[in-house]
């Protein structure tokens, strides 16, 4: 009995030493993945200092696309018609316009919040749960607007350039502005495990193939695509930042918001802003200046 009371008293304490090993490791991983974003590393690029890193994800996150995400989405734009694949956009729209007008409120526009919040009433009620965009019809216009684009305007700076697996193209601020964003999405709230599942598998399928039209001329519109998308997602966030009339680069600390990346970006034309979307969590393409 006295053996196997001191074999238990060694059980307890092995476990209790794994566990604060098991603790220490996360502690230290999660170090070290803030360190990472947050301060980055001295490289060749000011504007793009993890760029071995970044490219060695987008080549895997290139890799799972082209075998599983982007045949996933052709057999869903297959099986699910036209009328269908709008009424599953419109329905997580509308679910996405609340989490909008907060953040159009946050960065003090509040005519534009009261719209979004208009638009939430109206395709709720009159679109039937969000399938038919009424709002639009009668003149509410559909803003694009999260968390990053709220730090962005407070002053935050872009930070680190970074490349998640899977998420894609993120700047440090950004990156903390997508998790905000997840914490506040509607559908993360939902208690049925398997209803909420198939909502975020949904989404992330239908916005994947919405954009379907755009790979081809992605995949044509640079010989170094990574290089393409990291300037085009740049100045794209600078620009939804600024409600798409951003201020020449060099009057960016004399306006709100201007603590933002100043280095030189390439050109990019129409496409791009088609194109980014797919890298920017699947936002509207296009947007006219917000309802202020």
């Amino acid at each position: 009995m006295r053996r196997a009371a001191n074999n238990d008293q060694q059980g307890q304490t092995m476990i209790g030493l794994s566990t604060r090993s098991n603790t220490g490791l996360r502690s230290a991983f999660f170090a070290a993945a803030c360190a990472l974003v947050l301060g980055g590393c001295a490289g060749a690029n000011p504007k793009d200092p993890l760029e071995g890193y970044n490219r060695a994800i987008f080549s895997f996150n290139e890799g799972v696309d082209k075998f599983a995400l982007k045949p996933i989405a052709q057999g869903y734009e297959a099986a699910v018609p036209l009328p269908g694949r709008t009424g599953i956009s419109n329905f997580f729209g509308n679910v996405g316009d609340l989490w909008i007008g907060v953040n159009n409120l946050l960065q003090g526009k509040p005519v534009a919040a009261v719209s979004d919040l208009g638009r939430v009433l109206i395709n709720s009620t009159a679109g039937i749960g969000g399938l038919f965009d009424i709002a639009t019809e009668v003149g509410l216009e559909k803003h694009d607007e999260d968390f990053g684009q709220t730090l962005g305007r407070w002053g935050v700076g872009n930070g680190t350039y970074i490349v998640w697996p899977i998420i894609g193209p993120r700047t440090a601020r950004d990156t903390l502005g997508f998790g905000v964003d997840l914490f506040a999405d509607p559908v993360g709230y939902l208690g049925n495990v398997r209803v909420r599942n198939s909502l975020y598998g949904t989404r992330f399928v239908d916005t994947r193939a919405s954009f379907l039209p755009a790979d081809k001329a992605l995949n044509e519109a640079s010989l170094d695509k990574y290089a393409y998308v990291r300037d085009a997602y740049l100045q794209r966030r600078r620009s939804q930042i600024y409600d798409g009339r951003p201020p020449r680069l060099d009057d960016d600390a004399a306006v709100p918001g201007g603590v933002l990346s100043r280095g030189p970006m390439e050109p990019i034309d129409a496409v791009s802003q088609l194109v980014l979307t797919r890298v920017n969590g699947g936002t509207a393409p296009a947007r006219a200046p917000a309802v202020r």
